[in-house]
């Protein structure tokens, strides 16, 4: 089981994000900190999600813990900034008005049954073959989703047509993410 983050825990993690976001943009050196021990050195995944005037703008993760929360973070943020092939660069005129949001992950859990998912808590992947796809559980709620329209979101991001999740084939996994961004502060 994974302890939640903590106040002190969360604000290092968004001022981590947000001082890599600007080195990045700006072509600096990316932030080397001294990292506090704890769950911030746990491998875990995480997303990044960059907004402009409530509108996304760049969003990137890992979804699974393959290193420490903190580089996941930082390298996500970086990602997120640069790389997110939906939007160009994020440009250095732009980061007075970028808002970062942190989605740290616990671990996925195979779903036997659809009806185990809890829209708003959980986020979702759907896998098939060489199709994946993933939502984070911020997602349905953001756009009011129920369940049914959840998972068939989740099919056409992993670029399946909708109802996939009632194919056999179809494996469908869940995770929770602690979700905070710098405007909650």
């Amino acid at each position: 089981m994974v302890r939640p983050l903590n106040e002190d825990e969360r604000r290092w993690l968004l001022e981590l994000a947000r001082a890599t976001v600007e080195a990045a943009v700006l072509g600096r050196p990316l932030p080397e900190p001294e990292v506090p021990e704890g769950p911030l050195r746990e491998n875990r995944g995480a997303f990044v999600t960059l907004k402009r005037h409530g509108a996304l703008r760049g969003c990137i993760g890992h979804v699974v813990g393959h290193e420490p929360l903190w580089r996941s973070v930082r390298d996500n943020a970086v990602n997120a900034a640069l790389r997110d092939p939906r939007f160009p660069p994020v440009a250095p005129e732009e980061l007075p008005e970028i808002e970062i949001e942190v989605s740290a992950l616990t671990p996925l859990e195979p779903v036997k049954d659809p009806s185990e998912i809890v829209v708003g808590r959980d986020g979702l992947m759907v896998e098939r073959g060489p199709f994946r796809g993933l939502l984070l559980p911020q997602v349905p709620v953001e756009w009011g989703w129920d369940l049914e329209t959840f998972l068939d979101h989740t099919c056409r991001k992993a670029g399946l047509e909708p109802g996939c999740w009632r194919d056999p084939r179809t494996r469908l996994l869940r995770f929770q993410a602690e979700v905070f961004a710098e405007n909650e502060r």
